[in-house]
């Protein structure tokens, strides 16, 4: 498994609004990070900074870097383009993240 972090940043006041639009995601999305090889995704909202943090867990044979390429996810970003900072396609801007502490079991076994 292959874990993924990155940043983004939801405009003000778009809190609500943001995690109602997740409550409704829709399952042909949901079927397409699936099949990219997706396992969990989870995203975690500052609510002082409005920065969203976000963390997926990834096959090894994963094939995120194509999921811009299909309709249903371009479909999403205009969906939510509204709620956050984006390019100029409406795909979210997201900055990577350098993981920097881990702990787990297989890191607890290599430090005994």
């Amino acid at each position: 498994m292959t874990l993924r972090a990155f940043r983004m940043t939801l405009n003000p006041g778009q809190e609500a609004e943001y995690r109602r639009r997740h409550d409704e995601i829709w399952p042909e999305l949901v079927g397409a990070l699936r099949a990219a090889g997706v396992r969990d995704y989870r995203i975690f909202l500052d609510p002082q900074s409005c920065h969203l943090f976000a963390v997926m867990q990834l096959d090894d044979d994963h094939r995120v870097d194509a999921l811009p390429e299909l309709p249903v996810m371009q479909r999403w970003w205009e969906h939510m383009a509204d709620l956050m900072a984006t390019h100029d396609d409406a795909s979210p801007i997201a900055v990577g993240l350098d993981e920097v502490f881990t702990l787990n079991e297989e890191a607890n076994d290599a430090r005994r």
